[in-house]
């Protein structure tokens, strides 16, 4: 019996998907989405519950060598593909399946580095896995953590009687000084604040796939840094691991410090976003944001959310409803990515599915119910507002010193006001849908606000960053950054390059 080859196909009947999505890459990332949901294959979130990894976008020289320490944490059987355009996705995934599933590939690209089958793109190839690999710097964070940040992690558990889950990368259960549960990664058998399916599942009871990387075995928050893919370059250290230093904290007691990067490939993360931190302990003393990879001449960014403004700023007509639609779209895209993170994976992959029907141009009709049971249950959610209150405040005149605008802005608060934001912007926007006036770039504001080529409104997000996370809990950085939401596609597009130039 050929046992390895029948492990071979078990494994390519369905693999583990892992998307690294890179700036210019949305259109890509959506399509591979939906295609995943169509055909039942889970997405995975970290490297090593992965079996095939998709890079979404153009080539980036700047990322490569994230990729490949991307590619080398990725246990064996495994498969890389590159999709650079919506219209490859198909056919990527059709040739990741079979190269996982040929034994004569495997055996070719598990010889060792410099003979055959070494680290060629499309291929398997084995490579010893250090001790660690799976479980990051930072992964065991919350214990201790009082206090709003401390409540605030990948997962929800809290008040009202709902399910408060634990992280299943962990051998034991950490608790908050309070007495709560320690708010990691949900195990497959929780169920999500309201009484909605076992995590994994979405609205129709199927399985994991589609949650936006929030499975509850991967430990979203454990991957930042553990990974060399995520780290977005940082050196090597003994058993993958950075090494703490000493240094004073913030109170000046001499603690170790440990220099940890999120980024630029971890699950529901700006594509391509860099963010280095500073810890002692699990309180972020430093935060740094690199600046974002840049295509080449021939691999030239188009940012995906902004298209509308851009054609209607090149003198292309655009009508009113098909900007706010991509608004719209927008926002359920932060949202279902704030909500995986967050650990509510089911509500995600609601979020996700009203995206992909309103950039499908789905009539009002059609998503108006949905939408309003999707925007009902998340602004209502107590135990959301509970994980995610006093996080990340960003007041009016904060944002506008920053020259931030939009949703951020007029949330004028913390996490919690944010999200409330996008849902309520998305209910202003749901009538307009089929306006066919033209689009005034000057009048309707861009999903992260105003649109400027001279100062795209992420770039003002992204400053925002570093005051906001310095401070706070390392369970508590994701969730800000998901709040945000900023798209580097904004700051490499094609028409902000072209002004950049003059």
């Amino acid at each position: 019996m050929d046992l390895t080859g029948l492990i071979l196909r078990v494994t390519a009947e369905r693999p583990h998907v892992l998307l690294a999505t890179v700036p210019g890459g949305a259109a890509v990332r959506l399509a591979a989405e939906r295609l995943l949901r169509a055909r039942d294959w889970p997405q995975a979130s970290t490297p090593a519950k992965a079996d095939l990894l998709l890079v979404a976008g153009p080539d980036l020289p700047e990322l490569r060598t994230a990729l490949e320490r991307l590619w080398r944490d990725m246990p064996a059987p495994r498969a890389r593909v590159h999709a650079r355009t919506p219209d490859e996705v198909e056919a990527a995934l059709d040739s990741g399946r079979a190269l996982l599933g040929s034994p004569a590939v495997q055996r070719e690209s598990a010889a060792p580095p410099g003979e055959a089958g070494g680290h060629r793109e499309g291929e398997h190839g084995a490579q010893e896995r250090h001790e660690g690999d799976d479980q990051a710097p930072g992964h065991d964070r919350d214990g201790g953590g009082e206090g709003e940040a401390g409540r605030a992690g990948d997962a929800h558990g809290g008040p009202d009687g709902e399910h408060a889950p634990h992280d299943a990368g962990q051998d034991t259960e950490a608790e908050n000084g309070d007495g709560r549960q320690a708010p990691n990664g949900q195990t497959p058998d929780s169920q999500d604040p309201d009484g909605q399916a076992p995590d994994g599942q979405d609205a129709d009871g199927h399985g994991d796939h589609g949650d936006h990387g929030g499975h509850g075995d991967h430990g979203d928050h454990g991957d930042h840094g553990g990974h060399g893919g995520h780290g977005g370059g940082q050196t090597d250290m003994p058993g993958g691991l950075p090494m703490a230093e000493p240094g004073a904290d913030r109170d000046g007691l001499t603690l170790d410090r440990l220099h940890l990067p999120l980024g630029p490939f971890l699950a529901d993360w700006p594509a391509g976003l860099t963010v280095r931190l500073v810890l002692q302990g699990d309180v972020v003393q430093r935060a740094d944001v690199d600046e974002p990879a840049r295509p080449s001449d021939d691999a030239a960014v188009e940012a995906f959310w902004v298209q509308p403004w851009l054609r209607a700023a090149s003198g292309e007509p655009v009508t009113v409803g098909e900007a706010v639609r991509r608004r719209a779209a927008a926002h359920l895209d932060s949202l279902g990515r704030l909500l995986a993170v967050a650990g509510w994976p089911a509500e995600a992959v609601r979020a996700g599915r009203l995206r992909d029907d309103l950039l499908s141009g789905a009539p009002r009709a059609a998503v108006a119910p949905r939408l309003e049971r999707l925007t009902r249950r998340v602004g209502r959610s107590r135990t959301l507002a509970w994980l995610t209150r006093g996080i990340g405040v960003v007041t009016a005149q904060k944002a506008r010193e920053a020259g931030a605008g939009g949703p951020a802005a007029r949330a004028d608060g913390d996490v919690a006001a944010r999200y409330r934001q996008w849902l309520a912007d998305i209910r202003h926007d749901l009538p307009r849908l089929e306006d066919p006036a033209p689009l005034d770039v000057a009048v309707e504001e861009s999903p992260r606000g105003p649109w400027s080529a001279e100062a795209p409104p992420s770039a003002a997000l992204i400053a925002l960053l570093p005051p906001l996370l310095e401070g706070a809990e390392l369970a508590a950085a994701r969730l800000v950054v998901a709040s945000l939401d900023p798209d580097p596609e904004e700051l490499v597009s094609r028409g902000v390059v072209e002004v950049a130039r003059g």
